[in-house]
C-alpha cells in the first residue's frame, strides 16, 4: 500500500526551531487536516512531506511508486498553453505509464518459457494497468470536464489561453491539475481560498470519494468537519495527533488549552515570587547563597511559552451611531452589463440590526450588488434609499489592495476620506509603520486595545512595525477591514471579510460582529461564517437544477440564515422532482378548473406586502420570546423544586415528598404545554416565509 513516513524530521531556520523530533504516517485511505498557528510551520512541513525541502535530520520513507501531489497556497502562474492543454498534463504521469506497459507487452512476447521472469512482467505490467484505470486516464474527456465545470470554469474555458486567467483562477488551474493526476497522497494548502461556495461544496464531494489519502491545510471549519478524520497540529515545533474532525480536536484541544495556560499563570506567579525575593535579599551577605541558588532555579526553569494566537482576544467596534428603524431600501433595483442582465426587479427592505448575507453562484453579482449598497457603482437600475442617520462603512478586496476606498462614500455616510488621499497628504514623508497609521485612524478610546486588534488580525510582534509600502496583498487586505471597523457606522457592507484570515481571526470577528448592533450586508465563502452570522438570505437567482433561469435572474429573499435557506433549495428541488407528490398550489380543484397563476405583483403591492410580513412576523417574534421567557421561569422552577425533593428533611417524609412531587409534575405538565406553543409559534414563523410564493421578487 501506497505510503508516506517521517520519524523524528527536525528543520530550523536561523535560530529558531520549526520542526522538531515530528513523526507523520500518511497512507491510502488517511483523511487528515494539519492544524497550527499563522507562522507555525504549516507550509514549511507540507514541502517537506512533498519532497521539495529537505530536513535537517530525521527518517523519511516513501513506498516505492507513491505518487504525491502538491498544491501550495499561491504563487502558480501559468501561461503559453490553451487550459485544456494545461489539463492535460495531470496525465503526464499516466502517460508514462502506458509506455512502459507497451515496453512490457513486448518484453513479454519475446521472453522464452521462464516462469519467474513471466510472472514479474505480469505483474508489474497488471498494476500499471489497475492504475492506469483508476487515474481515469481512458475517459479523461468526461473527467476533465467534471472537474473544470465542479470548480467553476465554464464550457468556453478550456480553449482559453491560461495568460488570460486571473490570480485566483490560475490557482483553480493548479488545484483542478492535482485532483486530475490521481496521486495516492494529495497535499492541499489552503485549497479553498480562491473557491466559491459551489466550488467549495463540489471539492468536499471530491475529497469524500477521493481514493488516496490526503492532508489539508484549511480555515475552513465546515470544509474541514466534512473531509477529515483526523488532526495533526504543529504547536511550537512539535506534532501531535487528534482523532476525529476538527470540532472534535477543538474541544479537546481547548481544555488541553486551559491546563497549559493555568501552568503558565502558575509559573508566572512563581517567577515574579523568586524575583521579589532576590531583589529584596541580593545585596545581603547573610542571604547570598539563598539569592544565589534561586538565581540558579530561575536560569534551570523549563519556562511555558504562550504563543500570541493562543491569547485570548475579544474586539469591539465603536457604539453606531443612532439611526432610523429602516436601514436601506431597495426598490426595483437591477444591473445589466451591455446585453447581459446581472439581476433584476430587487425590492429589499433591511432593518436596523439585520444582518443579511447574499447568496449566488459565481458571476451572479454578488459584489456588484454590494457595490451598488455602498455607493461604489452608481450606474444601476431602480431605486436605493438609506435610512435616517445611516453612517455606511464597505470592505472589498479589490479596494483593500492599496488601502484606499474603504469607507463607502454613499449619501448618509460618514463621509471619511479614503488612505490614498491621506498618504498623499503626507508628502514626501516616509511610510507609516501599521501601529502609527491604525492609531491615528483609531479614536482616542480605542488607542490602548490598537495592538490587541492588530494581534487578532495577524500582526503580531515586531509586524506591526512594518511599514505600510512593504506589506503583501492579505496583509494590506486584513488591515483595511480592521480600519473599517474602527470607524463608529451603523452599515457594514462587507465583501469577503474573512479572507486572509486564520480561523482564531475568524472567530474574534466573528464574535465583534455578531456583538455589533447596527446593520451587516455581507458576501462570504466560509459557510460557518455566513450560518453563524446570518439572519437573512438574499440569493441572486432563481435556477432550474440545470443552471438555467426559471423565471429570469429575479432575487428571492429567505427570512433565515444561510442553512435554513439551504434547507429550502433542497425542499424546493424535492418537491419539483417529478416522482414528488404535486404541491396543492398546482393541482386542478374539485371543480375541475385550474387556479390561474397569480400576476406580478406592482411594486406597490409589493412594498405593502412587505410591511405586512414584517409586522406579522414582529409578532410572533414578540409571542416566542415570551414564551421562551415563561419556559425559561418554569424550568428555574423545576429546579428549585428538585434541589427541595434532593433535601433529606423532604425525601425521608413521605407527605412532603408527595407535595414537592405534585408541584413538580404540574410543572411538567405546564413545560410541556408552553413547549408545543413554542412549537406552534415556531412553525408559524417559518411558514411567514412561504405565503408570498407568487411575488417576482419572491420573499421567502
Amino acid at each position: 500500500m501506497a505510503f508516506v513516513q517521517f520519524s523524528r524530521i527536525s528543520l530550523a531556520f536561523g535560530g529558531r526551531d520549526i520542526l522538531k523530533d515530528v513523526s507523520l504516517n500518511l497512507a491510502v485511505g488517511s483523511r487528515a487536516s494539519l492544524a497550527g498557528a499563522n507562522g507555525s510551520g504549516k507550509s514549511t512541513l507540507m514541502k517537506v512531506i512533498a519532497g521539495l525541502l529537505a530536513a535537517d535530520s530525521g527518517d523519511r520513507a516513501v513506498e516505492k511508486g507513491t505518487r504525491i501531489s502538491y498544491l501550495p497556497q499561491s504563487g502558480i502562474v501559468h501561461r503559453g498553453k490553451t487550459l485544456r492543454e494545461e489539463i492535460e498534463g495531470a496525465f503526464r504521469a499516466v502517460t508514462d505509464m502506458t509506455a512502459r506497459m507497451e515496453r512490457l507487452g513486448r518484453e513479454l512476447e519475446g521472453v522464452k518459457e521462464d516462469g519467474g521472469r513471466t510472472a514479474a512482467l505480469l505483474d508489474e505490467y497488471h498494476r500499471l494497468e489497475e492504475a492506469v484505470e483508476r487515474s481515469g486516464y481512458y475517459r479523461r474527456d468526461a473527467v476533465i470536464s467534471q472537474v473544470l465545470s465542479g470548480l467553476g470554469f465554464s464550457e468556453g474555458d478550456p480553449s482559453r489561453n491560461t495568460g488570460e486567467f486571473s490570480g485566483g483562477w490560475q490557482m483553480r488551474i493548479a488545484l483542478a491539475k492535482a485532483l486530475l493526476e490521481a496521486p495516492d497522497i494529495l497535499l492541499l494548502d489552503e485549497p479553498t481560498n480562491y473557491l466559491d461556495i459551489e466550488a467549495r461544496n463540489w471539492l468536499e464531494d471530491h475529497l469524500v470519494n477521493f481514493r488516496g489519502g490526503y492532508l489539508l491545510v484549511s480555515h475552513d471549519r465546515y470544509f474541514l468537519d466534512l473531509t477529515v478524520n483526523e488532526v495533526y497540529e504543529l504547536f511550537q515545533g512539535g506534532l501531535k495527533r487528534y482523532a476525529g474532525n476538527y470540532t472534535a480536536y477543538e474541544k479537546i484541544r481547548e481544555q488541553e488549552l486551559a491546563g497549559l495556560m493555568k501552568r503558565y499563570a502558575g509559573q508566572q506567579e512563581e517567577i515574579a515570587r523568586t524575583e521579589a525575593l532576590i531583589r529584596r535579599f541580593r545585596y545581603k551577605a547573610s542571604k547570598a547563597a539563598m539569592v544565589q541558588e534561586r538565581i540558579r532555579m530561575l536560569e534551570k526553569m523549563e519556562r511555558i511559552e504562550i504563543p500570541e494566537s493562543l491569547k485570548k482576544i475579544s474586539i469591539s467596534f465603536p457604539p453606531p451611531p443612532r439611526s432610523g428603524r429602516v436601514a436601506l431600501t431597495l426598490e426595483g433595483t437591477g444591473k445589466s452589463y451591455g446585453e447581459k442582465r446581472v439581476f433584476s426587479a430587487l425590492d429589499l427592505v433591511l432593518e436596523s440590526g439585520e444582518r443579511l448575507v447574499v447568496a449566488g453562484r459565481n458571476g451572479a453579482g454578488k459584489s456588484t450588488l454590494l457595490r451598488i449598497i455602498a455607493g461604489a457603482d452608481r450606474d444601476y437600475e431602480g431605486k436605493v434609499t438609506y435610512g435616517a442617520g445611516v453612517v455606511s462603512g464597505y470592505f472589498s478586496q479589490e479596494s483593500a489592495e492599496f488601502l484606499e476606498g474603504i469607507t463607502a462614500g454613499m449619501p448618509g455616510s460618514s463621509g471619511a476620506s479614503a488612505l490614498g488621499d491621506r498618504a498623499s497628504a503626507m508628502g514626501d514623508r516616509a511610510s507609516p509603520q501599521v501601529i502609527e497609521f491604525m492609531e491615528k485612524e483609531a479614536g482616542t478610546a480605542l488607542i490602548p486595545r490598537i495592538r490587541d486588534m492588530l494581534g487578532a488580525f495577524l500582526f503580531r510582534g515586531d509586524d506591526v512595525y512594518k511599514p505600510l509600502s512593504v506589506l503583501s496583498g492579505g496583509e494590506k487586505s486584513r488591515l483595511a477591514l480592521l480600519r473599517i471597523l474602527l470607524k463608529p457606522v451603523n452599515l457594514l457592507v462587507l465583501d469577503e471579510p474573512t479572507n486572509h484570515l486564520d480561523l482564531h481571526s475568524k472567530d474574534v470577528l466573528l464574535d465583534a460582529l455578531t456583538k455589533f448592533t447596527g446593520t451587516i450586508v455581507f458576501v462570504s465563502h466560509d459557510r460557518s461564517f455566513m450560518d453563524a452570522l446570518s439572519t437573512k438570505t438574499l440569493e441572486l437567482s432563481s435556477r432550474n437544477g440545470d443552471g438555467s433561469f426559471s423565471r429570469g435572474p429575479v432575487p428571492r429573499l429567505f427570512y433565515g440564515n444561510y442553512s435554513y435557506y439551504l434547507e429550502r433549495l433542497e425542499r424546493d428541488a424535492r418537491a419539483d422532482s417529478p416522482d414528488a407528490a404535486p404541491s396543492p398550489s398546482r393541482t386542478e380543484p374539485a371543480g375541475g378548473r385550474r387556479t390561474p397563476e397569480p400576476g406580478p405583483l406592482s411594486g406597490q403591492d409589493r412594498r405593502e406586502r412587505e410591511k405586512q410580513r414584517q409586522a406579522l412576523l414582529r409578532r410572533l417574534q414578540r409571542q416566542e420570546g415570551e414564551i421562551l421567557a415563561a419556559l425559561e421561569a418554569l424550568e428555574a422552577e423545576k429546579a428549585r423544586f428538585e434541589a427541595e425533593l434532593s433535601r433529606p428533611e423532604v425525601y425521608s417524609n413521605g407527605e412532603k415528598a408527595r407535595a414537592v412531587k405534585l408541584k413538580l409534575d404540574g410543572i411538567a405538565r405546564a413545560i410541556e404545554g408552553k413547549t408545543g406553543e413554542w412549537e406552534d409559534t415556531a412553525a408559524l414563523l417559518a411558514e411567514a416565509g412561504f405565503s408570498c410564493g407568487h411575488s417576482p421578487s419572491l420573499l421567502v
